[in-house]
This record gives structure tokens, C-alpha cells and sequence, in this order.
């Protein structure tokens, strides 16, 4: 019954009588929630039941109502309910042609009679939307003609809304772009004409934007260039509509322009010279609004970032260089000296600045990343010393503050310059004016992270006392506090013989900041001397007695709400000072402290107490510091850490072209990412407490192995859907870290017996719920670093693991294998692309080293994950391995780099020593790229190769006898290089030494044993690879043990020699022998004293160093 009475409200609404439905309509904009949601009903399900009557009443809305609002609203729900759904339901198609027809025209129609510019832009979403979406199935034939007909009318709304929806086209999936490429000729023109429109400013920006859209979906360059008579029109718009006083106009003009240039850098090459001046011209210009002139700089920082696509290009500019570093350094300018800087409660506190500092402060950290230092830093040298010296103190800050912005990306070329920049930094330590000095410590402490660790080997002497003095201007606690703050940032860089000789001092001082009555100059004295003990370690303890009670008495009575960041801090000191003074020296207050942390665990906490996420962490600390005597404090500790893992993002989506703003509170930072048509705004104190969280449970498995065994179910159905948390890398890093470490406590946890009964089917389950999942991630993780850490991850799981792997899960990783290696591929001929644009230069060539680095980190992972299988499965592999073969075999080839080559060559490797027999298939593929790569140039390849010659020395057998004239005499030129143990090389001379001693272990009758036996005796001891030493070692005494002929030599010449080995290899300790072959020595150098005559005896010891002799005598009587 109720049913038939929706049904017959729906038709009464749906009826011919208009008002009806414009009520339905209005009701979706009501305030009361019960009309709101009645009307969202009704309308849904006239949705399902009358679509056709449904969207002609809207489109009869949309073409008649007198609202505006209902007309605007009736556009948005067409768009919505004509163009596919999230769902993939499609409900254009289902409609009857008749009423297909109405709509568009209706559309169209409506365009002609809509006054409401809002409406009007609404309108041309909706028409470019169903557009799009229709394309494939017949499309809209009458909409091109009718918006040439529009763009050619004397009607600028008209030309306006024609341009709209080019734009909205061009924007949209390939199909409509490609139907507006047919007509690349008349859109030419019709831009054209458009952006010289000499009476509509609207039409013009129209234009311009219709034409960046369009030039962006263009993907023949030779198409693309056609369009490069536009630009100048394109930069009339902008500065027409700043002649005209327009500067609204103008700030849209300059996102679009904004836009273009990150997109198509290269669109704007052959004019950057005119460009980018009237862009400087209009930075430069003090008599526009703030707003346009950062536009204007954004535009110029923008297309310096756009290495991508035009590498180099802007780097070819000095004299525009030159002056964006002016007018960056001139906003930082732009700050006053407002008396709440020096009374304010926070270091973050940023009184007097303006937003032209903070622009000034984030375009100068961009500009010096994206071109460098040999570019910026001849630049910044002639401005600082010049502002250096200004009488007006804003400019010498300017100039510490500019050089701390730039540090990070001019790092290269600082770390060369270190005396000129410490010293012009330290110089102003000593300036008149608070807010420089401030400038000058905080330009210390940022050049201690950018510029180490040199600057503190270096420097240490000038900088450690320089801050200890500051930290010593009681007249301005916000100098004291920034210097304790440097104090950190020096320290973290810092080695533990560096920082001793100064810690008297430091934390003398420190102290005295402790006892400080401004809050903020503690908290920055706490996380300074928690830094101190961190690098120091058990130097720290010489301090600990005078320390601590400080440190429990502020965690005790840092109660109120003020003091929160405080007691946080102290907890964070105490939890690092005791993992520096160790276990023994920490239990008795570790007591205390936990039980304090215990009753603050179990307190109510507001959602912005900062006590939980360092409560976290010292935890975490705590539990490293005490190890398995942390176990007890577990059940109170994990609860809390799971629901901060578990916490979900808060997260407000909008649409990309929303005017609303996502809301910032004021007290929560929102960061906002674009994905497709949807602006999403992020909560981040949310994220960073979630990504400490995991990281905490991440170190928690690390630390207590089986004794995590109760928490890892929870964990892992914690952590693994983690893999794929895209809002926030550090989840995703600490989730992908976690995984080894679950595996490997559930394992030990049943070897050991401490798994509360369960088995090895347990561990069986953990593998199959992990490894899947890690390889899923790996296939959707968009960050190269990550891919590197997954794939090291994956490796990890497999050496605990891979036996309980079955065929199906070793597919799905083998296939993950290929799919990374095309993708390093790819991304590696991308930018072998780049390196032959036009603009590129060294700079470039050595960022794109840089990247390039990333990239044989990935392929040495997969490597390594490799290798584990082989390990694992061993013959039973190499049906997966020879699908691999046509990616790795390019791997050898001569351009490749020597990584990459090193690393194709460990796989095989790993194939010949574990397949063994089953690996003589491929030794006619391989072995000739293995011989060769022998005497490569490059040492860590030669070793490579040269171990992989050695074990198919030992497994090859008759395979490998044929190739015996070819390898010899290329282990010959390794061991009789000059320079053969020189650092670099002796890894490979030590390998080919060992593969000549397999030689004559496993292939002495196609040799001449009575030369080669003796030749490999006389380039032993090795020493140099440690794993090669002790297998030659065993053999010589194998050898000597069954009285080898060859080895001894006729008449024992050779047994000096063999003694003395023996005796260098005894002296060495555990380096080059094993403790059974050490023993097994000794033995044989007894037997021979008491057999050998006493005459060639002498003659053995005698070639000794004393002090080796000395050394065997001891052995052998004790």
C-alpha cells in the first residue's frame, strides 16, 4: 500500500503541472533533515523507476523556472545522473532516444536564455560532462557546430560559454579531446580571434583558458607548435587586464598561465625571454596587489621546477636568475618588529611576519632545489654581503634567513665553500639586534642538517662554543631557546668523539636552561639534551645523576593543561638518555618513570595532547633500552598504541572546482591534494599520530622477537591493509618495515616454544596472509623509495619464510619481478630522454645521476630478492628463472651500468651454486659474459664474475673442462695485475686466487699441476674477502693433511711458504680461518716438528717475522 502511494506521489510530482516537481527540487535544499532527506528519497527513486519523466522535468527546470537557484541546482543533478556513476551505472544509454534529444537540446537551448553567470558556468560543466561520457555511444553530432556558431556570434556570454566548455573538452577523456584535434585549424583560428576580442576582458580569459587546455591535450609536439603564435595574445590578456586596473582578472590569467607552465614548460621555450620579463616586471612591481605579484613569482618558480619535462631551460637565464633572487630576497623584507615575537609562549610563534616573507621564505627553498647551486649560489654571494652590512637589521636577517632557505639545494656547492659560509653566519652571532642573532643561530642549525656531517667535523670547534654562549643571552629567551634548538640540530649530525670534548659545557648549560622560568626556552633545552645523549651515549652517563632528577621532577609536575608540550618533552629526554647510559644505569628510575607513564596512559587526554604521540615513542624507547624485562608492561602499552595505529584519516572531499575552501581549524593543519576532479583536504596531526603508532609496533616486534608472539594477529591485520594507506608514506614505510619482523617472531616464537601451542601451520597462515599482500602493494606503490623498501621487505619474508610459499604465491612474486623491472626500465629511458633536451646541463645530468642511483637500489633489491628464492626453492626455481632470462640478459650488456651488470651477474651466480647439475643448461648462455666480465673494468663486476667462474669450477665438472684454456689466463691477469691489491681490487684478487685453488682441487688432471699448485700457494694468505679466506685456508690444509705432492714441492721446497701462511693466517685470530681450520694448523705444524728433520724445520721458521715466530711458539706450547 505505501508503495502504491510513493509511486502515486511520484507521478503527481512528475505530472504536468511544473510546480510539483520544482517543490521536490527545492526540498533537496532544505534545512530541515526530515524534508531533506524525504525529497533525497523520492528523487532516487524516481531515478530507478522514471528516468525518462526525471530528466525531462529537470531539463524543463533548467530551461523555465524564474528561480535561479532551481535552474542552477537542475544542472548539477542532470550532470550527476547523465554521466557515469561511481558505481559504474551509466543511465544516458537507458533512455529513449525522443527524450535523449530533449535533453541536449534543452542544454544547448538554455545557454542562449541563462542570465546567472554561476548558472552559466554550471551549465557548460553539465553539457562537456554528458559530452564526454557520450561519446562512445553516438556522441552529440549538433554540439561542435553549435559552439563555432556560438564563438563566431556578436554575443560575447555567448563566445564566453562556447570557450567554457573547448576548455571542459579538452580537459576531459581522450575521446572528446581527440574530436576537438580533428578541428585543430578552425580552433586555432577561433582562439585566436577570441583572445584579440577587443571589448570582452571574460571572452579573453575564456580564451585563454580554452587554448592552455587544448595545448595540453595535444600530443604531437609538431601539432603543439602551431599554436605558438597564441602565446603573445596569451600574454596580452594578462597584461591588458593590469592596464585595465583588472587585477582579479589578471590573478586568473596568471593561474592559468601557472598552470600552463607546469604542464608544457617547453610550449614556452622560444618566447621565455619575453615570458618570464613581464612575469619578473610584474613581481617586481610595487603597486599591484600582493596577490598578483605572487602569482607572478609562482609563475617564474614554477617553470624553474619543471626539470621533467624542460631540463635545464631556466638555468640558461642568469639575468632573470638574478632578479627572482632580488625580489625573493626583498619580500623577506617584509617583517616587523612587533614586541609579541619576543614575549611569545612558542618557538613556532611567527609575530611581525608577513605573506610576503612566507612566500619570499618557500620560493627561495624551492628555487635553489629545482636549479641548484652552481646556479644559485654565485647569485646569493653577491647579494648577502651587500645585505649583510645594511643598516636596517631586516636585511641582514633577510640574508641569514635566505641562506638557510637555500642550503638544502646548494648543498653541493656550500659544502665546498664551508669557511666562507660558517664564518659570515658566526659573524652575526654577535649582531646588535635580537631577531639577526635569532636569524643567524637559526641559519646554523639548518646548515647542521644540509651541510653535515662536514660542517661538524669541520667546524665543531668555532660552532659548539658559539651556541653555548648564546644560549647564555638571558636578555631574549627566544635567542637561549633557538641556540638549544641548534644545540639539537648540530648534535643529531654529530659523531660521539666530536661532541665529547664539549658536553661539560653544553650540558651545563643546558641545566641552567632547565631551571629557566620561560617555558618554551625548557622545552627547547629538553629535546637539545635529549639529542646530546642520543649521540653521545655512555659518555652521557658521566651526567646522568645531575640530569635525571631534573627530568622526573618536570614529568611529575608538569600537571596543567600549559605545560602538556613540556612534560611530553621530558619524556622524550628521559626515554633517549636512558637508551644512551644503557640498561644497568637506567633500571631503578626506568621504574619510576613507567609507573608515572602508566597512570598518564590511563588518564583522559583531549584529542590535541601532544603526551600521546611522544608517549608512543617512549614507550618504544624504553622497551630497546630494557628488552625482555619490558614484556610485563606490554598489556598496558599495546592497547592504546593499536587504536592510534587503527585510527582512520579525516578526510573532506570537495570538487576540484569547488569554490568552497576546505575548512582550516585553526589549531589543525589541513593539507590538500588534488586527485582527478576531487580536492581532498587531510587532517595531518591524524596522519603523523598513526604513522608513530606503526612505527612503534614496527619496533616493538624488532626488539621483543617471541616475546611479541600474543600481539602479532592483531598487528598484522593491523599493519597489512597499511600497505596500501596512501594518504601518508610513513604508514606505508612502517607497515612495510613491520612485516620481516612479524614473520620472524612468530617463527622463533615456534621454534623456541613459545607460541601457546600453535605450529608451523601457523606460520604457514601468517606467510600467506603477508606475502600476498606485499606483493599486491608493490604492484600499486607509486613511490620509487617505497618499491625499494617493499621489494627488501619481500626478500626478508622470504628468508624466514619461503619454504612455506607454494607454486602459486613464487608465480605471483616472479610476475611482480618482470613488472618492476619494466617499470625501472621505463622510467630509466624517460629520462635518458630528458638528458638530450635542448637546455640539458650538468646540473641536470647530476640530479638525473641521482635518480638513476634510486634505480639501481631497486634493481640490486630485486637482486637480492633473487638470490633468497634461488636459495629457497634451488632447482625447483628454474623454470620461473628462465622466464626471467630476457629481462636479465640485457642486464649484461656493455650499457648498462656497472651495478646494474654486478648485479645480472650475482643471479647467475646464485643459479650456478644452488641448481648445481640442474644449472649446467645454462652455462653456454652465460659462461661467455661471465669470462668476459673477469677483466672488467670495473673491480666490484671483475669480483662478481670471477666468484661465479670459481663455483662453476667446482659444479660445472666436464661441462666447465672445455672452457679451462680461457678462464686461466684471465684469473691470470687478475692475480698478476700491479696494482691487484690495491683496496679496490683485492676483492677480486682474493676471488680469483680462490678459483684458482678450485682449479686444482676439482680439474688438476687438465692442468700443469707442478706450475699452477705452487703459483696459487704463493699468492696466499688472502686476506682481503674474509668468506673466501677461510674456504682457501680449509683447502691448503686439506691439501697439506694428505701430503699434496704439487704443494709441497720437491724436497718440501715448499713448505717455508706453507708455514708461513699457516702462521700469518694463526696470528690474524678468527679474520682468516674458521676455529677448525685454526686447530686443524696447529696440528699440522706439531706433526711436522716432531717429523720433519731438524735442518728443514729451521729453514721454515726462519723465513718467520720475529714476532710471528714468537706468536707460534706460544700456540704451539700452549
Amino acid at each position: 500500500m505505501a508503495i502504491d502511494q510513493t509511486q502515486f506521489q511520484l507521478a503527481h510530482i512528475l505530472g504536468p503541472d511544473p510546480t510539483h516537481f520544482e517543490t521536490l527540487i527545492s526540498h533537496l535544499m532544505s534545512s530541515s533533515n526530515d524534508q531533506r532527506s524525504q525529497a533525497e528519497s523520492l528523487f532516487h527513486l524516481a531515478k530507478q523507476t522514471h528516468p525518462d519523466s526525471l530528466s525531462l522535468a529537470l531539463s524543463r527546470v533548467l530551461s523555465s523556472s524564474s528561480r535561479p537557484e532551481l535552474r542552477a541546482l537542475s544542472a548539477v543533478l542532470l550532470r550527476k545522473i547523465l554521466t557515469p556513476a561511481a558505481d559504474f551505472s551509466f543511465l544516458f544509454p537507458l533512455l529513449a532516444e525522443t527524450t535523449r534529444s530533449a535533453i541536449k537540446s534543452a542544454l544547448l537551448s538554455s545557454l542562449h536564455t541563462e542570465q546567472s553567470k554561476t548558472n552559466v558556468k554550471k551549465l557548460c560543466d553539465t553539457i562537456s560532462e554528458v559530452a564526454s561520457s557520450i561519446v562512445a555511444i553516438g556522441g552529440w553530432p549538433e554540439l561542435l557546430p553549435f559552439l563555432f556558431q556560438c564563438v563566431n556570434s556578436t554575443n560575447p556570454n555567448l563566445e564566453e560559454s562556447a570557450l567554457l566548455i573547448f576548455s571542459r573538452l579538452a580537459q576531459n577523456i581522450e575521446e572528446t579531446a581527440g574530436i576537438l584535434i580533428c578541428h585543430l585549424k578552425t580552433l586555432h583560428s577561433v582562439f585566436f580571434k577570441c583572445l584579440s576580442n577587443p571589448s570582452s576582458c571574460d571572452v579573453r580569459i575564456a580564451a585563454l583558458s580554452a587554448s592552455i587546455s587544448f595545448i595540453q591535450c595535444i600530443s604531437k609536439g609538431k601539432d603543439r607548435d602551431t599554436f605558438q603564435d597564441l602565446l603573445p595574445l596569451m600574454m596580452q590578456t594578462l597584461t591588458s587586464a593590469l592596464n585595465s586596473g583588472l587585477e582579479a582578472t589578471a590573478q586568473e590569467a596568471l593561474e592559468l598561465l601557472i598552470e600552463l607552465a607546469e604542464a608544457e614548460p617547453r610550449f614556452l621555450r622560444r618566447q621565455i625571454m619575453e615570458v618570464v620579463g613581464s612575469m619578473l616586471q610584474i613581481a617586481e612591481a610595487g603597486s599591484l596587489e600582493e596577490g598578483t605579484r605572487h602569482l607572478a613569482v609562482e609563475f617564474v618558480v614554477t617553470l624553474a621546477e619543471a626539470r621533467e619535462r624542460a631540463p635545464g631551460m631556466m638555468r640558461k637565464l642568469p639575468q632573470f636568475i638574478q632578479r627572482i633572487f632580488g625580489v625573493l630576497m626583498n619580500l623577506l623584507l617584509n617583517i616587523e618588529d612587533e614586541l609579541d615575537w619576543y614575549n611569545a609562549e612558542s618557538e613556532d610563534d611567527d609575530a611581525g611576519q608577513t605573506s610576503n616573507y612566507g612566500v619570499g621564505q618557500e620560493c627561495l627553498d624551492r628555487l635553489s632545489i629545482s636549479l641548484g647551486g652552481n646556479t644559485i649560489v654565485p647569485v646569493a654571494s653577491e647579494l648577502f654581503p651587500v645585505f649583510l652590512i645594511a643598516e636596517e637589521w631586516q636585511k641582514r636577517h633577510a640574508a641569514l634567513i635566505a641562506l638557510a632557505q637555500i642550503a638544502e639545494g646548494c648543498s653541493k656547492v656550500m659544502i665546498k665553500n664551508l669557511e666562507q659560509v660558517v664564518s659570515m653566519v658566526l659573524n652575526s652571532f654577535q649582531d646588535v639586534h635580537p631577531r639577526v642573532r635569532w636569524a643567524s643561530i637559526n641559519a646554523i642549525g639548518q646548515l647542521s642538517m644540509d651541510l653535515g656531517p662536514e660542517l661538524q667535523t669541520q667546524y665543531h670547534h668555532r660552532v659548539l662554543p658559539a651556541l653555548v654562549r648564546a644560549m647564555s643571552d638571558f636578555q631574549n629567551p627566544r635567542v637561549q631557546a633557538h641556540a638549544a634548538s641548534a644545540v639539537l640540530n648540530f648534535s643529531e649530525n654529530c659523531t660521539r668523539d666530536i661532541l665529547t670534548p664539549y658536553l661539560d659545557g653544553i650540558v651545563s648549560q643546558l641545566l641552567v636552561l632547565l631551571q629557566n622560568g620561560k617555558q618554551m626556552v625548557q622545552e627547547c633545552a629538553l629535546t637539545a639534551l635529549a639529542s646530546v645523549a642520543d649521540s653521545s651515549q655512555e659518555q652521557f652517563q658521566k651526567y646522568y645523576d645531575a640530569v635525571m632528577p631534573y627530568l622526573k621532577a618536570i614529568l611529575v609536575n608538569a600537571n596543567d593543561k600549559s605545560n602538556r608540550t613540556l612534560r611530553a618533552k621530558a619524556m622524550e629526554c628521559i626515554s633517549l638518555v636512558g637508551m644512551a647510559v644503557g640498561k644497568d644505569k637506567f633500571k631503578d628510575d626506568a621504574k619510576q618513570v613507567m609507573e608515572v607513564l602508566m597512570s598518564l596512559q590511563g588518564s583522559q587526554m583531549e584529542s590535541d595532547d601532544p603526551t600521546t604521540s611522544y608517549m608512543l615513542q617512549a614507550w618504544a624507547r624504553l622497551c630497546k633500552c630494557l628488552g625482555q624485562d619490558f614484556l610485563p608492561y606490554m598489556s598496558v602499552v599495546m592497547p592504546p598504541l593499536l587504536q592510534s595505529a587503527q585510527l582512520k584519516p579525516d578526510v573532506t572531499v570537495t570538487s576540484a572546482d569547488s569554490d568552497a575552501d576546505i575548512d582550516d581549524d585553526d589549531d589543525e593543519s589541513i593539507e590538500t591534494i588534488t586527485l582527478g576532479d576531487k580536492r581532498i583536504g587531510i587532517k595531518t596531526s591524524v596522519l603523523e599520530e598513526k604513522a608513530t603508532a606503526c612505527n612503534m609496533l614496527c619496533c616493538y616486534a624488532d626488539e621483543l622477537k617471541e616475546g611479541f608472539f600474543p600481539w602479532i594477529d592483531q598487528v598484522a591485520t593491523t599493519l597489512v591493509p597499511l600497505l596500501k594507506f596512501y594518504f601518508h608514506e610513513e604508514v606505508r614505510k612502517a607497515a612495510v618495515s613491520a612485516m620481516p619482523e612479524l614473520l620472524r617472531a612468530a617463527k622463533l616464537a615456534v621454534e623456541k616454544g613459545q607460541s601457546q601451542g600453535r605450529n608451523g601451520t601457523y606460520i604457514k597462515q601468517l606467510t600467506d596472509y603477508i606475502i600476498p599482500a606485499l606483493v599486491e602493494a608493490l604492484h600499486k606503490e607509486p613511490e620509487v623509495e617505497i618499491c625499494g623498501s617493499m621489494l627488501d621487505s619481500l626478500n626478508e619474508c622470504i628468508q624466514i619464510a619461503g619454504p612455506f610459499l607454494d607454486e602459486g604465491q613464487v608465480r605471483c612474486i616472479v610476475d611482480e619481478i618482470k613488472q618492476v623491472i619494466t617499470a625501472s626500465s621505463a622510467r630509466k629511458q624517460e629520462r635518458a630522454k630528458r638528458a638530450k633536451a635542448e637546455d640539458f646541463d650538468a646540473e641536470e645530468g647530476e640530479m638525473l645521476e641521482e635518480e638513476n642511483e634510486q634505480e639501481e637500489e631497486v634493481f640490486g633489491q630485486v637482486g637480492n630478492l633473487l638470490g633468497s628464492l634461488i636459495k629457497t626453492f634451488k632447482a625447483s626455481f628454474l623454470p620461473f628463472f628462465q622466464e626471467l632470462t630476457s629481462y636479465l640478459i640485457p642486464m649484461w650488456a656493455k650499457d648498462k651500468t656497472a651495478e646494474e651488470r654486478r648485479i645480472a651477474i650475482c643471479i647467475f651466480d646464485d643459479i650456478a651454486e644452488h641448481c648445481r647439475e640442474a644449472a649446467l643448461k645454462y652455462y653456454d648462455t652465460y659462461l661467455p659474459f661471465l669470462l668476459e666480465a673477469c677483466n672488467d673494468e670495473n673491480p666490484d663486476v671483475r669480483q662478481a664474475a670471477i666468484y661465479g667462474v670459481g663455483v662453476c669450477v667446482e659444479f660445472g665438472g666436464s661441462v666447465f673442462k672445455p672452457l679451462l684454456r680461457e678462464a686461466l689466463p684471465r684469473l691470470d691477469a687478475v692475480i698478476r695485475h700491479p696494482n691487484a691489491l690495491h683496496s679496490d681490487n683485492v676483492m677480486a684478487y682474493d676471488n680469483a686466487v680462490s678459483a684458482l685453488g678450485k682449479i686444482c682441487q676439482f680439474h688438476r688432471d687438465s692442468i700443469d699441476a707442478a706450475q699452477i699448485v705452487p703459483a696459487w700457494l704463493s699468492c696466499l694468505p688472502v686476506k682481503g674477502d674474509l668468506i673466501e679466506a677461510k674456504l682457501v685456508h680449509d683447502q691448503l690444509c686439506s691439501m697439506v693433511e694428505r701430503s699434496d705432492q704439487e704443494l709441497l714441492g720437491p724436497n718440501n721446497q715448499y713448505l717455508p711458504k706453507i708455514v708461513a701462511v699457516f702462521a700469518e693466517v694463526l696470528c690474524a685470530g678468527k679474520d682468516l680461518a674458521t676455529e677448525q681450520t685454526a686447530s686443524r694448523m696447529i696440528n699440522l705444524l706439531r706433526h711436522l716438528q716432531q717429523s720433519l728433520p731438524a735442518s728443514t724445520l729451521a729453514s721454515a721458521w726462519s723465513s718467520l717475522q720475529p714476532q710471528q715466530q714468537l706468536a707460534l711458539q706460544s700456540i704451539l706450547s700452549s
